[in-house]
């Protein structure tokens, strides 16, 4: 009697994983359209072409360019925090943790500068709009644990005030990372060295 609905399950677990992986790879396209077109110039048909998909196809998986949008965002920042997370565990001592974590931090400005002016633009956007505070809120939700991690991996509890920490931090990061917007990247030792700065004063 349960042979059914166990196949019923079954079948519908891996449609959502087959829907799932197509979503991904449709973020992935779009990053790199936004990459190539920027944030305010790239449509949804821009995206539809660099997927090789058509915009009614596009539109079966996003009701529209914010719904990706946040898709790609949420997206990339979960992958952020995992990355972050990793570097935390691998370090021991609170000068390895200082170290890693300003490291991580480095990287990403580097490596993936566009995912995070969309994650600041979305941040911005959730002021005036209401559509992007629950996305919004998730992620500063994990973010703020990423700092509340970093101060437990140093050796000490996280202050009751973590979110101040962690507002301190975003704002020399972001400061960081558009600071490298259409100049030549500056060093990664002086990148490092500037969050290390940072860091050691309240971990």
């Amino acid at each position: 009697m349960n042979e059914m609905p166990a196949k019923l399950k079954a079948r519908a677990a891996r449609k959502n994983a087959k829907r799932d992986e197509k979503k991904r790879q449709i973020a992935t396209s779009a990053i790199e359209a936004l990459k190539e077109l920027g944030y305010a110039n790239t449509s949804l048909r821009d995206i539809a072409e660099k997927s090789d998909l058509s915009l009614g196809m596009l539109h079966y998986y996003f009701e529209d360019r914010t719904d990706l949008i946040i898709y790609c965002v949420q997206l990339y920042k979960q992958e952020f925090v995992r990355n972050i997370t990793d570097a935390l565990k691998k370090a021991q001592g609170r000068e390895r943790v200082i170290d890693a974590f300003s490291e991580a931090l480095v990287t990403s400005i580097v490596d993936d500068n566009m995912p995070h002016r969309l994650w600041y633009d979305i941040r911005t956007q959730a002021m005036f709009d209401a559509t992007f505070r629950p996305v919004v809120a998730e992620i500063e939700g994990m973010l703020i644990g990423i700092v509340r991690a970093a101060f437990k991996k140093a050796g000490h509890d996280a202050p009751e005030n973590v979110e101040i920490s962690y507002a301190l931090l975003d704002g020399a990061f972001r400061f960081l990372m558009q600071n490298q917007i259409g100049k030549d990247l500056g060093s990664r030792e002086e990148l490092t060295a500037t969050f290390r700065a940072l860091l050691t004063r309240f971990l």
